[in-house]
């Protein structure tokens, strides 16, 4: 019993620490509270910029983007030796040309009809070497054309036609009333083959008539040249009969050489010499 209380009274006197002063202090026996870390700086919020928005290609934006894109590009007609294109102003190949694309002693042909009119039918003549293109930038609202390769004057191939619409932006109008008489007087210059061709043409707004002065069964022709340039030559072919006359344009480019004729389908059977201008 004596031991027990001295052993319980060594313990409260471990539990008590004097102080200098003499007085007895409690101690502590929590441990340390841990030193609290200066308050971290949290950066402001980076704005993150709106996602731009790109509009989907609908069906209608991308056929009218391929109908632009389809616009400017020529409608051709190909045979072996030759290559026939109408196209609009904006495309590499306005207008109507031919071009020679066989090394040969053949050259090609464009043949057309204008604003739906078979009375009257053009040709353009490609005189040049291969890789060379002739033609005429005055078409009408329709143009129906093929190829066609010549030796001479004769013919020897052609392919099919081909039809395009509303390719011109200042389309030549369609004339078919114009008789022969008419054709002088609205004309500078005028010459004929045995009274059966009539050719004239206006030199201020280059034009050319094909008139057909006879009764019969053959066909009037003017034969001419543009521009002083001898490897187009173009031709007028009056098929609608006695006392019509057909009509091609030119814009600014004045008639250097001209003549009338008369054939008998492709045989030529009247003319003249070509007559300079």
């Amino acid at each position: 019993m004596a031991l027990g209380r001295k052993l319980l009274a060594a313990v409260v006197m471990t539990a008590v620490v004097f102080n200098a002063d003499g007085a007895a202090a409690k101690v502590d026996t929590r441990p340390a509270a841990l030193p609290v870390p200066a308050a971290v700086t949290i950066p402001a919020a980076v704005t993150v910029p709106a996602a731009v928005t790109v509009p989907a290609a609908t069906p209608e934006t991308t056929a009218g983007t391929a109908a632009a894109g389809a616009a400017d590009e020529p409608e051709c007609v190909r045979i072996r030796g030759a290559e026939a294109c109408v196209g609009p102003d904006g495309s590499d190949r306005p207008g109507i040309t031919i071009e020679d694309t066989a090394s040969d002693k053949l050259h090609p042909a464009v043949e057309y009809y204008l604003n739906g009119y078979l009375g009257t039918q053009y040709v353009i003549h490609n005189l040049a070497r291969e890789g060379e293109v002739r033609g005429s930038r005055e078409i009408g609202k329709i143009v129906t054309f093929r190829a066609a390769v010549y030796r001479g004057n004769r013919r020897v191939k052609y392919g099919r036609w081909k039809t395009v619409r509303n390719i011109a932006k200042y389309p030549v109008k369609r004339e078919t009333r114009v008789t022969p008489a008419g054709a002088r007087a609205r004309s500078e210059v005028c010459t004929s083959t045995k009274g059966a061709a009539l050719t004239c043409f206006g030199e201020s707004k280059s034009f050319v008539f094909a008139c057909d002065t006879s009764a019969d069964e053959y066909q009037a022709r003017a034969e001419y040249f543009v521009a002083g340039d001898p490897t187009a030559r173009f031709e007028i072919h009056q098929l609608a009969g006695a006392n019509t006359c057909g009509k091609a344009e030119h814009g600014d480019l004045a008639i250097s050489m001209y003549r009338a004729s008369v054939f008998d389908h492709n045989r030529r059977i009247g003319t003249r010499l070509y007559k300079y201008h």
